[in-house]
């Protein structure tokens, strides 16, 4: 028996202004899974791995990503499931090549997308037919922020929560990740916590297909824990009205026929984490208040992707200029960048089929 399939998914966005925790957006940069499974003729180094998996990556940028299927974010996630759902292994001689252009650490989703993505090998592998809604279950076991993982395996612009959970959900629900994901010590015959069924509420906004959304990408990653340390504990009541007034109008106007400049604008300010994580990324300040629909013909909004340092720019028209522009801001402070143009991914993570023999 021999197959081959493909798993893509998608970067995102998350918060979008005003959307702190709660508004993504699935980005057309993908990261993409090719995946052999040849049981009559394994590979040396799928016989050497503890679960038949020989992993490795294309192009640059993933260098240090462990290979072992153990050590592997994706493949420890998709044992997570395999190991939920009664299976111990992957087949005997799985090839797994990953393509991964999404920076890592730079608030594009790096994480959100691996796990998505062996969430979905998972599924695949073990043959258990789960809808997306399902397998995003599985996915808020590990991330348990769902903006960017559900605008990754369910694409387009999305708001998205946690239901309220029992006592007992909430137990396994937030349990250490050591109880979820296996590692070099985890026993063979360790069976993880099920995900519990509907974890994530969330709803698909419209998007005008004219706003393209421009990346810029500084050279240096943010550590998830300190863009997190940065935060107060509590809000005033003033910031928390705020976010939510220019909520309620951003999920609407970037949906509009004719979508308004200043609008946009001014509904993708933020009082809940950017005024936080400005000191984590030198110039950040200047690029949020200098770039305006007045100062760019084109111009929608701008805001720091997830915790960035990525900046996310929306735009119709002037994309090279604007994008060069925040480029020569950011060298001011001596922070190298590059920059991607990209569309909103409406359709989230697929699974392609080659063929089965």
């Amino acid at each position: 028996m021999s197959r081959e399939f493909t798993i893509k998914v998608p970067a995102s966005s998350a918060n979008i202004g005003p959307g702190f925790d709660v508004l993504g957006i699935g980005l057309n940069l993908y990261l993409t899974l090719s995946v052999q499974i040849n049981e009559k003729s394994p590979s040396e180094k799928s016989q050497k791995d503890p679960y038949n998996v020989d992993l490795s990556y294309l192009g640059s940028g993933n260098e240090g990503v462990p290979l072992q299927s153990d050590l592997n974010l994706i493949t420890k996630t998709a044992l997570y499931v395999l190991h939920a759902n009664g299976v111990k292994n992957f087949p005997l001689g799985t090839v797994i090549v990953v393509n991964n252009p999404i920076p890592l650490g730079r608030g594009l989703g790096s994480s959100g997308s691996a796990i998505v993505a062996g969430v979905l090998l998972a599924n695949e592998i073990g043959g258990f037919g789960f809808d997306k809604n399902r397998c995003l279950d599985y996915c808020l076991m590990i991330e348990r922020h769902p903006d960017n993982i559900t605008a990754t395996m369910m694409g387009g612009f999305v708001g998205s929560f946690l239901r309220s959970l029992s006592d007992e959900e909430n137990k396994v629900v937030h349990q250490d990740l050591n109880k979820i994901l296996p590692s070099p010590e985890t026993p063979k015959d360790f069976v993880p916590s099920d995900a519990p069924l509907n974890l994530g509420t969330h709803v698909k906004y419209p998007w005008n297909p004219m706003i393209k959304c421009i990346a810029v990408i500084p050279q240096f990653e943010v550590k998830t824990e300190d863009s997190r340390r940065v935060l107060p504990d509590s809000y005033e009541k003033k910031d928390v009205v705020f976010n939510l007034q220019r909520l309620a109008v951003l999920t609407s106007a970037v949906g509009d026929i004719k979508p308004n400049a200043v609008t946009i604008f001014n509904s993708m300010q933020d009082s809940l984490h950017q005024p936080y994580r400005k000191a984590l990324i030198p110039g950040l300040t200047e690029v949020l208040s200098k770039f305006t629909p007045q100062s760019h013909d084109g111009f929608m909004g701008i805001c720091l992707s997830g915790a960035g340092p990525t900046i996310l720019c929306l735009a119709t028209k002037n994309f090279d200029q604007i994008a060069n522009d925040i480029i020569e801001e950011f060298k001011n402070h001596d922070v190298n960048c590059v920059w991607k143009l990209l569309d909103v991914a409406d359709e989230g993570a697929v699974v392609e089929q080659s063929s089965k023999l």
